[in-house]
């Protein structure tokens, strides 16, 4: 049966047109808003434009500041304070390895043939890397001449990346505190040189002076715990070679 078309009729191209005007409309509306938000831009430079470009100045002084402190005070000055820090240092390698070490030590503290020695290197070139060394240095000539208070003062104040040294210097703490009799403070201190970083050299040295002052003060687990630990742990250790005896000694302890 044949479809009856409606003589005269014409399909309306009305509807398929207004998408296409709704859409130019709102792409108009799009850029008028920007042409508004960019003209409100250049009108907001344009009455800060003192501000605006003083506060970039400002900014690029501070970089150049910071850059030119860095190159032309702060790295000579770094560099100052090592060459200062070498003469120091090898009077305290001297009196390390030396019968008269006393005044070798005072030499290494208090400077010699014209050159600083670690408390004036800590005065003048405080926040350095050489600095940070000289006070631990110093702590350590201060703990050979049995000026106690001094070295704890000192290595107290030691503070570094080098997690060796930091191990060391927590240590050298407890061996102060262990010879003007606080004891506990300084069982504390090797159990934190021993946590400091766990190596082969400084972490069964502190257990081991752990286990031994903690038997002392009746701390007995404690103690058979760092013994063990050093026994498992580092067999390869000096002090694992003292471990069983001390084990031994402990456990049968009524």
């Amino acid at each position: 049966m044949a479809t009856y078309k409606k003589r005269g009729y014409k399909k309306s191209i009305t509807q398929a047109e207004t998408p296409d005007i709704a859409q130019e409309s709102t792409t108009a509306e799009v850029f008028e808003r920007l042409d508004t938000s960019a003209s409100k831009t250049e009108e907001f430079v344009a009455k800060n434009q003192n501000i605006i470009i003083g506060f970039i100045g400002v900014v690029a002084l501070c970089v150049l500041s910071f850059l030119g402190y860095q190159q032309f005070i702060q790295n000579p000055k770094e560099q100052e304070a090592i060459n200062e820090l070498n003469q120091a240092q090898y009077y305290f390698d001297m009196a390390v390895n030396s019968m008269n070490s006393d005044s070798l030590y005072l030499r290494a503290l208090n400077g010699g043939d014209g050159k600083y020695g670690f408390l004036d290197i800590i005065e003048n070139y405080s926040g350095t890397p050489a600095a940070k060394l000289a006070t631990y240095s110093a702590g350590m000539s201060y703990l050979n001449l049995k000026e106690y208070k001094q070295a704890i003062a000192y290595l107290d104040e030691f503070n570094a990346d080098d997690i060796l040294l930091s191990a060391l210097a927590k240590g050298a703490i407890g061996d102060a505190f262990a010879q003007i009799g606080q004891l506990e403070e300084a069982f504390d201190y090797y159990v934190q040189a021993a946590q400091v970083n766990e190596n082969l050299f400084s972490t069964p040295k502190y257990l081991f002076k752990a286990a031994t002052l903690g038997a002392s003060l009746g701390k007995n687990d404690q103690a058979v715990s760092y013994l063990k630990r050093i026994k498992t742990e580092f067999p390869a250790s000096k002090e694992a070679e003292l471990v069983d005896v001390q084990i031994g000694r402990l456990e049968n302890r009524p």
